[in-house]
């Protein structure tokens, strides 16, 4: 270590400490990223996937924000799904199982690979806090080692390991995870400066040796035979070697031995006392809340090309691991596997994020951002998204730049920070398609569009990054045009409206008009017109993604600008602004639980406060009045 001064230091490197030094150093911020292990940089702690429902389309939006989760998981990936693809496309999400270790080593090229970023092995034990005019600002760490690292902005990026307590049935060991151990002093140092912590738990399965699996006794579960993946840059492809997973199921054996272990569940007796997932129950607390059902699907999931170990999703357990294996025998596919270790519960601290500014910035502290599970997040993507803003706004603050701030209706991203500093939490965060009012506008199909401007004004999204958009752009709007501009009646576009079931049916209008039709696909139209054929073929590389984009505006229209007008809405709310300092405590006209959270929580403008949870709309009209609307 040659320096020990630098713009931004971020603790931490998992997925919101790797895309936060990332953001940070490419912007032009002296970033210094501290991990206790070098190792395990952009590990996945628990299973070997990135994406899902609504997950999928935070991976596409860090990407087109110029950010790296979406590069890595595609340069790791050994199957890729596009999940909910019968559903619309508004519900479409990317999922892709990835080589762990692969996953890890990406991070680690990338990382190594980009300028102003430096990395430290260490444990940070205490932040360095400057206390002048009444104002508290960040002013560095404090390591293990006793160095003294001064910054002008920290990122605390420290996922589960916060005091971290793992659960192995009866037994319990200080660490953050499996085999490393836990970070202790910052939680007491926090508290002491006036934040709220509160505790949490979350859980993983099993990992079983593939040569004990009998895969003949299981449902295969291939990944899309596409090119489809989450970057939007040409040049990143999927290369590894795809992989299949495999579905089977737990059945009454298996839950009458796991009723046995429950004595000894850390859930169960009183030993675990923190929240967990409700949408991700441990399998023990699956046969308690559902104590009807006779089976529950398991998802074994590969670990890598060259690993031999696999995920049992679905099977996430503290109980004791002889209860455990003895549970899996009894499923079928399983009765001979053997266990490279057991699944456990882990419990560790989060600070409430209501405690945080839009850009992830403490309310208390200056110039100290928090981002991950600190926040009471849950998942990998969740993590990452923090991450990207916060490094992001950690070199806006320093620089004086603008703050950088995502609405609701502009990502999922978005969303996710505004539930946070808004809502809070009661149970760990996980985000859902449903949890977004403009679910039609945040579609995973047109992130770069949302984001990508923003971004590039910022000078993280790329000169190469941005020339795609805009190619992408004008291909779709050639597109658009001829559809818009040419006729669909004459005789082969009769006929196609008979073959798919439109028999009778007036060809009059434009083709654009002929797409509304809903089972009427824009590749059905190329087909039979060979001017289009000629506008596609002169696409660039990117063509089915140009052609799907396409379509899905022109079907989605009417929706999307219904959202539009919703979203414009909300935006007039947000652009009224409250005083600071507000004193809600003397307005009889608001409800009690309005005054009591208004004032706790101080939103800044209108919009702000209509989100909160317990402001009902009479709340919203009476600030409006005192605003003067």
């Amino acid at each position: 270590m040659a320096d020990f001064d630098y713009d931004i230091i971020v603790v931490g490197a998992g997925h919101a400490g790797c895309e936060a030094a990332s953001a940070a150093a490419r912007l032009g911020s002296k970033t210094l990223l501290i991990t206790m292990d070098m190792n395990t940089i952009g590990q996945m702690s628990c299973n070997p996937a990135v994406g899902g429902i609504a997950k999928g389309q935070i991976v596409r939006e860090i990407d087109a924000l110029g950010g790296q989760m979406g590069i890595v998981t595609d340069l790791s990936a050994i199957q890729f799904r596009m999940l909910n693809k019968s559903k619309g496309a508004a519900m479409w999400s990317p999922r892709s199982q990835s080589d762990r270790k692969q996953f890890i080593q990406q991070w680690i090229k990338r990382l190594t690979t980009t300028d102003n970023l430096y990395i430290w092995q260490d444990e940070v034990v205490r932040l360095l806090i400057d206390n002048q005019h009444n104002t508290q600002t960040i002013a560095g760490v404090e390591t293990r080692l006793g160095i003294q690292f001064k910054a002008r902005a920290v990122i605390l990026t420290n996922g589960t390991f916060l005091s971290g307590l793992l659960h192995f049935g009866r037994t319990q060991i200080a660490g953050g995870r499996i085999a490393e151990k836990a970070s202790v002093g910052l939680t007491e140092q926090l508290a002491a400066a006036g934040f709220i912590s509160h505790r949490m738990k979350t859980g993983t399965p099993a990992r079983l040796d593939k040569r004990s699996i009998d895969f003949a006794a299981l449902q295969e579960q291939q990944g899309d035979v596409t090119e489809e993946k989450f970057s939007y840059l040409p040049k990143v492809k999927r290369e590894l070697k795809q992989m299949s997973c495999y579905i089977t199921y737990t059945n009454p054996t298996t839950h009458e031995i796991l009723r046995k272990g429950l004595p000894d569940s850390p859930l169960y007796n009183g030993q675990i006392q923190s929240i967990g997932p409700r949408y991700c129950p441990s399998i023990e607390t699956k046969i308690v809340t559902f104590a009807d059902k006779d089976q529950h699907q398991l998802f074994l999931e590969p670990e890598g090309v060259d690993s031999s170990e696999y995920y049992v999703n679905g099977f996430s357990s503290s109980m004791p691991w002889q209860i455990q294996l003895e549970a899996l025998h009894s499923v079928r596919g399983l009765e001979h596997c053997v266990m490279y270790r057991p699944g456990y519960a882990i419990e560790y601290d989060y600070f409430d994020p209501t405690q945080l500014h839009e850009t992830l910035e403490t309310k208390l502290i200056r110039n100290l951002f928090f981002a991950g599970q600190i926040n009471g997040t849950t998942g990998y993507e969740e993590a990452a998204g923090q991450g990207i803003v916060a490094g992001i706004n950690a070199h806006q603050n320093i620089t004086d730049g603008k703050p950088f701030v995502l609405s609701r209706d502009e990502s999922y991203i978005g969303v996710l920070i505004d539930d946070l500093t808004h809502k809070g939490v009661d149970e760990p965060y996980r985000m859902f398609t449903s949890r977004a009012e403009y679910r039609v506008l945040l579609r995973q199909d047109n992130a770069d569009e949302r984001l990508t401007t923003r971004s590039h004004e910022l000078g993280l999204a790329d000169t190469e990054r941005y020339c795609l958009y805009i190619s992408k752009q004008e291909a779709k709007q050639r597109l658009t045009d001829y559809l818009q501009s040419t006729s669909s009646a004459t005789p082969a576009y009769r006929a196609l409206l008979e073959q798919k079931g439109y028999a009778g049916s007036s060809a009059h209008g434009s083709l654009r008009d002929m797409l509304m039709r809903p089972n009427i696909e824009l590749r059905d139209v190329i087909a039979i017109d060979s001017t289009l054929q000629e506008i596609v073929a002169a696409l660039p590389d990117r063509r089915d993604e140009i052609i799907d984009s396409t379509e899905v505006d022109i079907k989605y229209s009417g929706y999307i600008a219904r959202e539009r007008m919703a979203a414009d809405k909300l935006h007039r709310l947000d652009a009224i602004k409250i005083p600071a300092n507000f004193r809600y405590n003397e307005l009889q006209s608001l409800s009690t639980e309005a005054r009591q959270k208004l004032t706790r929580l101080q939103p800044k403008t209108i919009g702000d406060a209509s989100r909160i949870p317990g402001v009902s709309p009479n709340d919203i009209s009476v600030l409006l009045v005192l605003m003067g609307r």
